[in-house]
């Protein structure tokens, strides 16, 4: 077991094989995935991880409540979007968010600096 985890949320089942693979491959150990703000709401509460990998749009609901407990527990979140980055509302301004299809080396860069920013988990 990786001592760096991450939690995926994401509903696109294609989408989640492919971040899980690309995530395995640094290393890094997936919590979840959550396909819902419902299950990863459940999974935040858990903890046992140190950063998140959220989809913005969750079945078309919103994940900006499971950001929210995420950033209230200090965790890292790097949002991902098959929308424009710009729509982010302004109390997330200034945290990483990446548009899909995304480059991997992209998506590892923003993760690593995630995990510098991580405090560690207990």
């Amino acid at each position: 077991m990786s001592e760096r985890r991450a939690l995926l949320v994401e509903d696109s089942e294609l989408i989640l094989v492919g971040l899980q693979m690309l995530l395995e491959h640094y290393q890094i150990d997936v919590v979840g995935p959550a396909l819902t703000v419902e299950q990863a709401l459940a999974l935040v509460r858990q903890g046992g991880f140190d950063i998140a990998i959220l989809d913005i749009n969750l079945y078309n609901e919103p994940s900006y409540p499971v950001a929210d407990l995420l950033i209230e527990r200090g965790i890292p979140v790097i949002f991902t979007t098959g929308y424009m980055t710009d729509t982010l509302p302004p109390r997330f301004a200034g945290m990483p968010c990446i548009q899909k299809p995304y480059e991997s080396d992209a998506l590892i860069a923003l993760v690593e600096q995630a995990f510098t920013q991580a405090a560690p988990q207990t």
